[in-house]
């Protein structure tokens, strides 16, 4: 997720030609806006988070886990063929780090207040890879950022609750100054 903050989101953002963008980002593509936020010399003008991951949670290995095992013995990477060209090699590079014993210690936290963009998180409150513990460090770290916990909503509040991330966004971004 560094270099994908460090290299691949900037070199991006320098062939459109956009300067402190607003960084929207789901999950691991979350995680990658804090840290891109926390390191950029141009910084973002804002950033949206739906479930993002500070650090590691026992919860997110066991749910990782159970994807591997539905990978194994099912349909899981037929169905991320219709989001991904070659579903089984990204299926297995995400898969793969997270469960690598060395990523248990993975934690982004001290980067935080680095940020100095507003930010609003989104996290479902039945999230399988991350749970409030989330939110809470990054309040903690960024007293700027405003937080929405979806009842009954799992990873994918984009998927799940759709008019209501729209809602919070439109008007997280029409707040901005």
């Amino acid at each position: 997720m560094h270099d994908e903050a460090r290299i691949v989101l900037p070199a991006l953002l320098d062939v459109l030609g956009l300067d402190a963008p607003v960084l929207f980002g789901h999950s691991d593509g979350a995680s990658i806006a804090l840290i891109y936020a926390a390191s950029s010399p141009l910084g973002v003008t804002a950033l949206v988070l739906e479930a993002p991951h500070v650090f590691v949670e026992p919860l997110t290995i066991r749910s990782i886990e159970q994807a591997r095992d539905a990978a194994a013995s099912g349909d899981l990477v037929a169905k991320l063929g219709r989001y991904h060209a070659d579903a089984a090699t990204t299926f297995r590079g995400w898969n793969d780090i997270w469960l690598h014993p060395d990523f248990a210690r993975w934690d982004i936290t001290a980067l935080l207040p680095a940020i100095r963009a507003p930010l609003l998180v989104l996290q479902g409150s039945d999230d399988e890879y991350g749970t409030p513990a989330q939110i809470t460090a990054i309040v903690g770290a960024l007293p700027q950022a405003s937080t929405v916990l979806l009842q009954a909503c799992g990873h994918s509040p984009h998927r799940s609750q759709t008019a209501i991330v729209l809602e919070r966004t439109r008007a997280f971004l029409d707040a901005l100054p």
